[in-house]
């Protein structure tokens, strides 16, 4: 990758005294994240608990290190030209690994963070604007929390290809236009297939990619006129739908078949760009589940305020209040479309002397008449069967003519990459909690994540790679050595994580020196990503 050269290029250190350059201490927190993901106080003690050298530093260096070095190196990342770093790193694995860069997929998650960080508001720093940690729409479901935005673009291959952070209140549609042109400068033309979901389907977006030559596929919203014209014409019509998978459910063996249909109208968009409607027949079995888990619960929800209404104590004042609460349970389950409630006024009669003593045949009562708040709800069967003509069913929008429906859901369909991705920086590599509160260092950190992501999907891609060269279909990489049919970067360093090399001393002097005993898998797996057994044996 030539990557400790580009960083020395881009951040590189102005005193030529200092033992220790920016490069070299970004490199070690580069290879802490992937290796160990510690925090970067604990640096100076996780360098020492590898062989020198095995950080890019030697014995002297790492001597030197501190987390105060490292945040000063974080500094200088901060400052430099991040973006034309990460672009020329791309290019860069790109022609070392023979990387395509034909279709991209972008989208984005929120990284929260724990702390008030009331300085993070987008304020200046060093003639560069930090972004602000604010409170936003948190795909974490974690709304308590300030977050920021991590926007990512992969290759179909899942091979990260740029980066980018956000405010955290930043909205998903105002991304792409910025994220397109960053891999218009990696991929070096526009006519690369560029995959996002509906944010991308708005006026401004989707005109300047097309006017710029680029291709796209999107998922349309349900907002567009096209859904819902289409969802009213399925009420009376079959759609001539075309078979593209029959494949066996992906989590039970007994379960149903999943299969994907694909249909594309003679009608076309607004914007007279082809309409590709998909069909999933699990993803109708699983809205029908949705929507009967959420109608239950709703009626749940409203049963017990029915209940409470009719207690001696309510304590629920007035109409304004009860539609209140109503409003509430529509809202959190999405079912106001199917249960429609009414609130009524019940009366409640009762009789009472209108004398004491006992009573008799004479005796006069007088009507006393209470009157409470009640609710009362029905199913709307017919929105319920309108909705059921077209679950499963969601439309895909494409300026490229020449596209076949079923090509447009293969593209779509590699969206999952991403969220792999977005996984493993945030289980694996640990992105969070972030132990600082410079949000400009933070920044930073965030790119070094993205380089680690980079890092990782190699590796996995060129294992995967040489197994099939090799026509080898697992490898006992799991607990147990059980077999893994598609190895990550995370298996790959268990399975060297207990190598380990010694050295005899007497009087401060080597005496004898003990090399890591390779078992017959990691030679193998290191014949298979290209690396020699050699780096495993002290240097002479």
């Amino acid at each position: 990758m030539g990557l400790q050269a580009l960083l020395e290029k881009y951040v590189p250190s102005a005193d030529r005294r200092s033992a220790l350059t920016h490069a070299q201490a970004l490199g070690v927190l580069l290879r802490s994240i992937l290796v160990e993901r510690e925090p970067v106080y604990r640096q100076h003690e996780t360098v020492h608990g590898f062989a020198a050298g095995m950080f890019g530093i030697d014995a002297e260096q790492m001597q030197r290190l501190s987390d105060d070095r490292i945040g000063r190196a974080l500094d200088r990342l901060f400052d430099a030209d991040r973006g034309a770093l990460l672009t020329e790193v791309v290019i860069a694995v790109g022609l070392r690994f023979g990387v395509a860069f034909e279709r991209l997929h972008n989208d984005s998650t929120s990284i929260a963070f724990c702390g008030q960080y009331r300085s993070a508001s987008g304020r200046a720093l060093r003639a560069r604007t930090a972004p602000a940690i604010t409170f936003g729409f948190s795909k974490d479901r974690r709304p308590d929390l300030k977050q920021l935005l991590f926007i990512l673009s992969v290759t179909a291959e899942g091979v990260p290809a740029s980066f980018r952070c956000a405010d955290g209140n930043t909205n998903d549609s105002v991304t792409h236009l910025q994220s397109w042109e960053a891999l218009r400068a990696v991929a070096g033309r526009t006519d690369f297939l560029y995959v996002a979901d509906s944010k991308l389907c708005s006026y401004e977006n989707m005109q300047h990619i097309h006017a710029a030559g680029g291709r796209f596929v999107t998922v349309m919203p349900r907002s567009r006129q096209e859904d819902g014209q289409f969802r009213k014409w399925v009420q009376d019509h079959v759609p001539a739908w075309e078979l593209v998978w029959d494949r066996p459910h992906p989590r039970h063996a007994e379960g149903p078949r999943d299969r994907w249909y694909v249909y594309r109208p003679a009608l076309p968009s607004i914007e007279v760009w082809p309409i590709t409607w998909v069909w999933s027949t699990l993803l109708t079995l699983h809205q029908r589940a949705r929507r009967a888990r959420r109608l239950a619960a709703a009626t749940e929800a409203l049963e017990q305020l029915q209940r409470r209404l009719a207690g001696a104590r309510a304590r629920l004042r007035g109409a304004a209040e009860i539609d209140l609460r109503v409003a509430e349970i529509l809202d959190r389950y999405h079912v106001s479309r199917y249960l429609k409630v009414q609130r009524v006024v019940r009366e409640e009669h009762r009789f009472k002397q209108t004398r004491r003593g006992r009573p008799g045949p004479d005796t006069a009562y007088r009507k006393i008449t209470r009157r409470r708040f009640d609710i009362e709800w029905t199913l709307d069967a017919a929105a319920l069967a309108y909705d059921e003509k077209s679950d499963g069913m969601y439309p895909l929008l494409s300026n490229d003519r020449n596209l076949s429906p079923s090509q447009v859901l293969e593209a779509h369909k590699g969206q999952p990459a991403i969220e792999k991705r977005f996984e493993q920086v945030k289980t694996v590599h640990e992105i969070a909690p972030v132990y600082l509160k410079n949000e400009g260092r933070i920044e930073a950190l965030f790119t070094l994540y993205f380089l680690a992501l980079l890092v990782q999907a190699l590796i996995e891609r060129e294992l995967r790679l040489a197994m099939q060269r090799a026509t080898i279909d697992e490898l006992p990489l799991y607990p147990e050595q059980r077999q893994c049919r598609r190895p990550t970067t995370e298996q790959v360093l268990r399975l060297f994580s207990l190598a380990q090399r010694h050295r005899l001393l007497r009087g401060g002097h080597t005496v004898q020196l003990f090399d890591a005993e390779l078992t017959d898998l990691q030679r193998q797996v290191l014949a298979l990503i290209g690396v020699p057994t050699s780096a495993y044996r002290a240097r002479a």
